[in-house]
């Protein structure tokens, strides 16, 4: 029933590179006979099947799926405790309950084991679009690959997107005159969850109207923000890239807590 660690983290890798989300299910505790022992993994796929590894038989199945579900919307850990149903009782406790972090369900497997479960999210990385050739640009691609982003840069003002696994996809338009409308346009098909221009606002408003006049709608255009950037008095380039680069994290972490529940510990 169990699979060895190597083909294990073969199909972990596998999943990884080709972008696909996924959940490491890991048995951390037993109690009295279960199928699966502490240490047993499994990889759970987004539609939440349960592939490469073992936790235990179709008794559990379901909560394990469960808790994989949510940890792959929510984008955070899990943790689930299966018990008898009158060891819950015994407890006070009842199938679907959440104390301190930890999700309660019930164990309806005959051997009326217990069993502790973490469950970990492996999610694709965030991607960021930087387009221009510029100082700023340089260095905000510089900066970016020291956080945990998957960045593509762009010095002509053009790119292929393909729509990332994750959805995740930033842009940042800091072509300085060579290629502005060519990578608007492009920002704007690709609907990113955030966008931003490196400019003044008088460019950017040119930019806007020169725009619209050729057809692109004025709520496209309000989902780019400019100037790029948040105010910390940037000056250098590097100091710019600072500001966007920090502007995008922050974009990043709310959408990250707006999916979450605000009272799960877990996230």
């Amino acid at each position: 029933m169990g699979i060895s660690s190597h083909s294990f983290e073969n199909r972990a890798s596998d999943l990884r590179a080709q972008g696909q989300p996924f959940a490491i299910a890991t048995v951390v505790r037993t109690v009295n006979a279960t199928s699966a022992k502490p240490g047993s993994k499994a990889i759970i796929l987004a539609d939440g099947t349960i592939t490469d590894g073992w936790v235990g038989g179709g008794c559990i199945r379901s909560a394990v799926r469960n808790a994989a579900k949510a940890a792959l919307s929510k984008g955070c850990t899990q943790f689930i405790s299966l018990r008898p149903e009158e060891i819950l009782a015994a407890e006070g406790l009842s199938a679907g309950e959440t104390r301190e972090g930890v999700q309660f369900a019930r164990n309806g497997c005959p051997s009326k084991g217990s069993m502790d479960i973490f469950v970990e999210p492996v999610l694709p990385q965030p991607e960021l679009i930087v387009f221009g050739e510029g100082p700023v640009a340089k260095e905000l691609v510089a900066l970016a690959e020291r956080f945990d982003f998957s960045v593509s840069h762009s010095v002509d003002g053009k790119h292929d997107f393909a729509a990332p696994t994750s959805g995740l996809l930033y842009v940042v338009i800091a072509t300085q005159g060579n290629g502005d409308e060519a990578a608007l346009r492009a920002t704007i098909k690709a609907a990113p969850k955030f966008a931003a221009f490196v400019g003044s606002r008088r460019k950017f408003e040119t930019l806007v109207t020169r725009l619209i006049a050729s057809g692109v709608s004025q709520l496209a255009l309000d989902q780019i923000k400019s100037p790029a950037g948040l105010n910390i008095g940037a000056i250098t380039p590097d100091e710019i890239a600072l500001s966007i680069l920090s502007e995008v994290v922050l974009k990043r972490r709310e959408l990250q807590r707006a999916k979450g529940d605000p009272d799960d510990v877990n996230c």
